[in-house]
């Protein structure tokens, strides 16, 4: 009798963006995280700029019906870009 190879589910794909801010000087440790995005660090101000922009970059994501696993990486960069706070 021959065996039939099981059926694998495939696996969801993966794709999370990680903020890392450098310039704290308080000790204070701020992390800031959701299903797709996870924010370390930073000063008050830094970790503040770079939640709105991860926040700002999946609403874009959103609006042209795009998902951070399948986004090419030259988009996500442009899109990032226009949705840094200035």
């Amino acid at each position: 009798m021959k065996k039939t190879p099981k059926r694998r589910t495939p696996a969801k794909a993966k794709a999370h963006l990680l903020g890392v801010g450098l310039d704290n000087q308080d000790g204070h440790k701020r992390i800031t995280s959701a299903e797709q995005f996870t924010i370390l660090g930073g000063s008050a101000e830094t970790h503040e700029r770079m939640t709105e922009t991860v926040v700002k970059t999946f609403e874009t994501l959103k609006t042209r019906r795009k998902h951070l696993h399948t986004v090419e990486p030259g988009e996500l960069a442009e899109i990032i870009h226009k949705s840094t706070p200035q």
